[in-house]
């Protein structure tokens, strides 16, 4: 098979399909895996093979089913970010999606670089369990509407493999491997409807546009191929998103969205997610009614319950689940320290380079720099100003939540990139 990849010629189905059952149940040496995925890697697979990948990586464990459940299919849903500095929308998507009536079992990942992960930021709550197995997800979405659990071996166990060797021999990057991973995934969910997310810009995985654009065109291929009704919006990640970076920063801004405050651009980015999905369902008769629909329920506070009801389904205990939603400071990990960061200057801010305050964050321990890290959920990055505000000389625009010292290279990093060139304060 792996000639045919060098020579670019198609092959039976089969093929993949037996390569990919072996690699699940282990019977195949992991040097003809490396093999394998650099060929993929270097020459690519052709639509039809990429389509078999998916598929048998999908059946190579568990897919969930929703009929025995007593669950329409039809509004059964999810979305998948490719990332980004802040990315928090998962959060208050799920519970909003189920306010309208909607189905998600999400299954969500940990960070590696930059900051947490969905998972990362929800194992912040005090109690929160991700380690669900697909009976109990079933049991929970049914009871809620709306589950967030971890990726584990149980759903596509082939990709686990797989991405274990990818990372080793350097061939991540590669967008048939990309999109198998995360499709086969999302399609094990038993999903009808699939909105991805796929970031573009200096803090995205696929930093220019038309490179993210191939992987959006990939992945709604493979999607559409395995019955998943999908679309693919591409959006920008050069400035953080939101005002906080960070894991309990940004569960602590997703309660204030669930309670229909926050800043405005993650409340569009969720309610944009939100409304093509309750769209694609047929809940709402257009996008923009569909946008409506979510803000609706994160002013009204339907969305917010179902974010507490998630949260006691998942491990929470009562009290700390009612408290969470209405003093999330009080509940929540937080710093030993802050440092606050002024102005030098008046004027507008123009730029705020997101991969700087992630690299930074990062180093907090916000985020892992390798595998085995462990998170620190209290540290991260406070934004007094946004994107576009005016500001005056004096004025606090940055506290950086730590635990240890801050040294004078990191300062000097955020007040440049910060104060100075990164804000292009003009008079």
């Amino acid at each position: 098979m792996c000639e045919k990849i060098r020579n670019r010629e198609k092959f039976p189905h089969v093929f993949i399909e037996n390569f990919v059952q072996q690699v699940a149940n282990n019977k195949i040496p992991v040097e003809q895996v490396e093999e394998w995925l650099r060929a993929v890697y270097e020459f690519g697979l052709h639509d039809d093979a990429k389509i078999a990948l998916t598929k048998s990586m999908m059946e190579s464990g568990e897919i969930i089913t929703w009929e025995d459940a007593g669950i329409n299919r039809d509004f059964v849903v999810d979305k998948h970010s490719t990332g980004g500095v802040g990315d928090k929308m998962s959060i208050m998507l799920a519970p909003a999606l189920a306010a309208c009536g909607l189905y998600v079992p999400m299954l969500a990942g940990r960070g590696l670089g930059h900051t947490g992960g969905t998972i990362d930021k929800l194992e912040a709550i005090p109690g929160f369990s991700t380690d669900i197995n697909p009976k109990r997800m079933k049991e929970i979405v049914l009871d809620v509407g709306c589950c967030i659990a971890a990726q584990s071996s149980i759903i596509a166990p082939a990709d686990a493999i797989l991405y274990a060797v990818r990372d080793v021999t350097g061939t991540v990057a590669s967008i048939p491997l990309i999109t198998a991973s995360i499709i086969s995934k999302k399609a094990a969910e038993g999903i009808s409807s699939l909105v991805l997310d796929v970031k573009t810009g200096i803090a995205a995985f696929m930093q220019s546009e038309g490179a993210a654009i191939e992987l959006a065109k990939s992945m709604v291929d493979a999607a559409n191929g395995l019955g998943v009704n999908t679309i693919a919006q591409v959006t920008t990640m050069n400035s953080p998103i939101g005002n906080k970076v960070g894991n309990s920063l940004e569960i602590l801004e997703s309660v204030k969205v669930l309670n229909g405050e926050g800043p405005l651009d993650t409340i569009e980015l969720v309610s944009l997610q939100g409304g093509a999905l309750l769209h694609m369902t047929g809940k709402s008769t257009t996008i923009e009614e569909g946008k409506m629909m979510i803000r609706e329920v994160l002013s009204d506070g339907s969305a917010l319950e179902c974010f507490r009801k998630m949260c006691v389904s998942q491990g929470v205990e009562d009290d700390i689940a009612n408290k969470l939603c209405t003093e999330p400071e009080k509940i929540l990990p937080c710093s030993s320290k802050k440092t606050v960061l002024y102005s030098s200057k008046s004027g507008f801010i123009s730029k705020l380079n997101a991969m700087t305050f992630a690299k930074i964050a990062c180093e907090l321990g916000a985020g892992r720099q390798k595998l085995g890290d462990v998170i620190n959920h209290g540290v991260g990055l406070e934004f007094n100003h946004c994107l576009g505000d005016e500001i005056n000389e004096g004025d606090a625009w940055l506290i950086v939540h730590h635990d240890n010292n801050l040294n004078s290279e990191k300062i000097e990093i955020l007040d440049g990139w910060g104060s100075l060139s990164s804000l292009n304060l003009k008079e």
